[in-house]
């Protein structure tokens, strides 16, 4: 069990008959009154987000979330299939499972899939991907002065902002948390 009072975030948790995860979190301790937790809620399932105050004494079931290095294989137009580097077993996953991570994954490569009671739940890309731009604007000569920037497509499909000098064939560094550009490789 585990008690309002003790969320995190990334904390999961039952309620209601699914599974919920905390984005964010707020102990708030007003000066007249009881205390409460206000939180930000995403559903590990369908993905739903809600905003829930509790009591920091209600007590809620602890959802066990599985992870496992799994690498990406392809994608045959509607599924995307991910391969158990242990058992190599392939699982088929629907768009609404990878839609946040898929951008930042090449085929062949690792990414982190969570699992909720034997099923697929989310898939996580590395923290930091190394990704071929595709396509930009060239910069212009004279725009620097203020650090102006551009949307680039990267071969994965991922559009990011980078900094005028980044061009087609450009290798460069992408923090896949906040979707920015780090470096040029």
């Amino acid at each position: 069990m585990i008690s309002a009072g003790d969320f995190r975030k990334g904390s999961t948790f039952e309620m209601d008959g699914e599974v919920w995860q905390v984005i964010e979190f707020q102990h708030v301790k007003p000066g007249k009154g009881a205390a409460f937790v206000r939180t930000k809620l995403k559903s590990v399932m369908s993905g739903a987000r809600k905003d829930v105050t509790f009591s920091p004494n209600e007590k809620y079931q602890e959802a066990r979330i599985e992870t496992k290095k799994m690498q990406y294989l392809y994608n045959d137009g509607s599924l995307y299939y991910f391969m158990d580097n242990e058992t190599y077993e392939q699982i088929p996953m629907g768009f609404e499972i990878v839609e946040d991570a898929i951008i930042y994954i090449r085929e062949n490569e690792e990414a982190t899939v969570k699992f909720y009671q034997g099923n697929p739940i989310e898939i996580i890309a590395p923290d930091f991907v190394e990704l071929k731009v595709v396509e930009t604007e060239p910069g212009v000569k004279g725009d620097t002065a203020t650090g102006a920037t551009k949307p680039a497509k990267v071969e994965t499909g991922a559009v990011v902002t980078v900094p005028l000098f980044v061009n087609e064939g450009d290798v460069i560094k992408i923090d896949t948390r906040v979707n920015e550009y780090l470096s040029r490789v």
